[in-house]
Formats: structure tokens, sequence, C-alpha cells
């Protein structure tokens, strides 16, 4: 199998870009290629889906124990990784489960990706330092991004004649190919009309500068162990699927369908009903966007308070805040949404909520403990009801319960990653 682990010293240096490209490029070749998004993160992988036609995956190394990820990195063909933030930036105060520690337990070979607008020859003391920081990470190559010019370019090699790790390719600036963005990242695949031709444009701009053959590195995956995922939380399973609920973790639906259970998809945004089920699911997404539309859907509304009556419901995020009573919007209008939790949320006055939870509940469908995280703009106004998490962040500081649980309706924040064995405190 060949497979390589694309990052960068720090977010913002064009990893997911040469990413899409990458993707995109081996794609059209014919290569049967699959990816692997690093970290909480539900936008970039539905960009990998649509560069590849096939579905991207998430591997948290701070929420999933080794089994998990070992089973997520098999792969028959070419597999290309993309980082979060920079190489060695990780969870916590001492930066635990960092790419650059994915890297060194699975043996896999680095792509560093370096964005060279405002340097030149000191782009040596900074390959240099990543370079040499840990021994034991196997760097492939080095990626010059936003390459100004010939002659900065010849500058840029120049520097690096005398380091370890080879030039790979250098990426002249194009700013055309900057991605549109909104408060939780860019904005999403299935938004972007242009979406397939400005894929194969990231494709050109890559197979312009380097045979993407080689930015794939050999690597021989280890025996895998066997997965230990997440049993099935019910039998059968309805999910809300649509552009306002489009923030759920892949592994989780297709562990629950090896296990053998039954995912139905739905959409609240065309008014469809909750379909028969043991337990509705409410991913998160934007339904601020769509607030106004949603609360006008009596169909779903309707079936959605019909099924509470006699089935688990379970929201996270987005899917918590439509569960509540009402939803005010970011120009501050206030949208009456399906009252089945006494909770107000806001966007009006949006304020960052970012990161790791450990997390502990003994009722509803995510009993146990788990690990997962929290990131969003809203904010909550009130809240009324027994919490339904017991928190702590990711260096183990005990943080306000989280959600709220009414009868067989549930939810919060966090979003729902993977266990956590209760008895190691380990995931």
């Amino acid at each position: 199998m060949n497979a390589i682990l694309i990052a960068a010293p720090q977010s913002g240096s064009g990893k997911t870009t040469v990413t899409l490209g990458l993707l995109r490029a081996l794609a059209k070749a014919g290569h049967p290629v699959s990816s692997i998004k690093l970290g909480p993160d539900y936008i970039d992988p539905a960009f990998h889906e649509a560069a590849t036609g096939r579905p991207a995956l998430n591997l948290d190394a701070w929420a999933m124990n080794s089994a998990i990820q070992s089973a997520l990195l098999a792969s028959d063909g070419p597999l290309v990784i993309e980082s979060a933030m920079g190489l060695f930036d990780g969870a916590g105060i001492e930066g635990r489960a960092s790419a650059a520690e994915v890297a060194k337990n699975h043996g896999l070979p680095v792509l560093l990706v370096v964005d060279c607008a405002r340097q030149s020859h000191s782009i040596a003391a900074l390959i240099h330092g990543f370079t040499h920081l840990d021994p034991a990470i196997r760097f492939h190559g080095v990626v010059l991004n936003n390459v100004g010019s010939p002659r900065h370019e010849g500058m840029l090699r120049k520097a690096l004649e005398n380091q370890r790790i080879p030039v790979l390719a250098a990426l002249r600036r194009d700013k055309s190919l900057a991605q549109p963005s909104r408060h939780l990242g860019l904005v999403q695949a299935q938004e972007r009309e242009d979406l397939g031709e400005w894929l194969d444009r990231l494709a050109n701009w890559i197979n312009e500068a380097v045979d993407v053959r080689q930015l794939l590195a050999p690597w021989t995956a280890p025996d895998l162990e066997v997965s230990d995922a997440a049993a099935p939380p019910a039998q059968r399973i309805s999910v809300a699927r649509d552009a306002a609920f489009s923030f759920m973790y892949p592994h989780l639906v297709r562990g629950w369908q090896d296990a053998g259970a039954e995912i139905t998809m739905f959409s609240p945004l065309n008014d469809e009903p909750v379909p028969d089920c043991d337990l509705v699911f409410l991913p998160g997404g934007y339904p601020e966007l769509h607030a106004g539309r949603i609360a006008g859907n009596q169909v779903f509304m309707s079936s959605l308070k019909v099924r509470s009556q006699s089935t688990e419901i379970y929201g996270e995020c987005g899917g918590y805040m439509v569960l509540g009573d009402g939803l005010i919007d970011g120009q501050g209008h206030k949208h009456a949404m399906a009252g089945l939790l006494r909770l107000e949320t806001s966007f009006e006055h949006p304020a960052r909520h970012l990161g790791y939870r450990d997390l502990r509940s003994a009722h509803g469908p995510f009993s146990g403990a788990w690990r997962g995280h929290e990131f969003h703009h809203s904010n909550t106004l009130s809240a009324v009801g027994d919490p339904l998490f017991t928190a702590r962040d990711a260096d183990g500081l005990e943080l306000q319960p989280m959600g709220l649980r009414a009868g067989r309706v549930s939810g919060s924040y966090a979003h729902i990653i993977a266990p956590l064995d209760e008895r190691t405190g380990q995931a």
C-alpha cells in the first residue's frame, strides 16, 4: 500500500489545497485513492470525497484507541492523510495526539507543505527545525507552496540544498484557488456549484509542478488489531442528513452498520418525516442558515414530536439546538424549534467554543464514557432541566455539565467520536 501524511508547520499553509489537488490528480489518473482527515473536522472530508468519489474518514488519535486507528488506516490502494493544525500541534498543554504522534505510531512518511510567501533563505532554518526535532519521524519530502516567481523558487531550493529532505514540488501562488469560508471553516462542499471545475484546476496545479507518483511513498501496513469500535446505540437508527445536518463522523455510521444496525437517512430540510426507528439521530451542521425553513417544515417537526413519545431522540450541536424551544439567527430573528428540550440558543453575538471533551453519562443512547469535541459559535441563552454529560477538557480539568435530557430526548453541544474505557480512562 502507498500512503502519505500531508502536514505543515501551521494552519493556513495550504495543506488542504495540496491534499485536494493530489487526491483529484490521483483519481483522474485512475488510482483507487482513499483519504483520511486527522482530528475533529467535518468539512474537509466532504471535499476529499468530492475529489475522489470515495468515502473519506476521520482519524482522531486523542479520542480513538490504537485498534480503531489501525482499522481506519487499512487500505488496498493509495491513501492520502491530511493532518490538522501544525505537525507537532496536539491536544491540551502537552500537545498529545499530534500528527507527528500518528506518523510515528503507524510508520507514516510525512510530506511537509510550507507556505513560502513571506520568506526565502530563512526556509532552511524552519525545515531544519522540523526535520530534526524528532528523529523518529520519517520525512518523505517538502512541498514549497505560494512560490512567487522562478527567482523566488531558485532562492528557496538553494537554501535547502544541504537539508536532509528533498524538495518534491514548488507550487506557484494562485489566489484564484482560495476557498470561501464562514464561521466554522470552509463553505461546505455541497454548497459550491463550481466544485468539480475547481477540483480539476487543483489537480492541474499539482500535475504542472510534479509527477504525483513522487508524492506517494511505500508503507507496509502493520498487523492490524481487531477494532473495538462502539456498539450501535440502537438496532434501527434514523439519521438526519442534508445541508443543515451534515456533521457526523463516517466511522461511527460504518461501525454501526458493520455491527448489524439498520441506518436510514432522511432530510429535515426537505420536510421528510422521521422514519420508523429505535433512535433518531440529529447531527450537527448549519441549522442557523436554514432556521426559518426548518421551523416551517411541519411534516418533519410533527413527526419528530410524535416519535419523542416512544422513541429515543438524540441531537448533537446543531441537532441539539433544533431540539430546543427556539434559535436566534445571526440577524436577531428568533425561530421556533421542536420544543422537546427547554433550550434557547443564539447566534446574534457569536463566541467561539472549542476543545476536546471527556464525557460521561448514565442516561440516553450514549450512556457510559466517551471522547468527543465541542466546536460552535452559538451561545446558550437558557437551558432548564437535567444535564446529560459531566465533562472534562483535554487536560482533565472539570468543566460545567453539558447538554440536557427530558424523557426520551437528549442532546448536547458535544460531538461524539469514540468510547472511553472507564477502567483505564483511556480511549
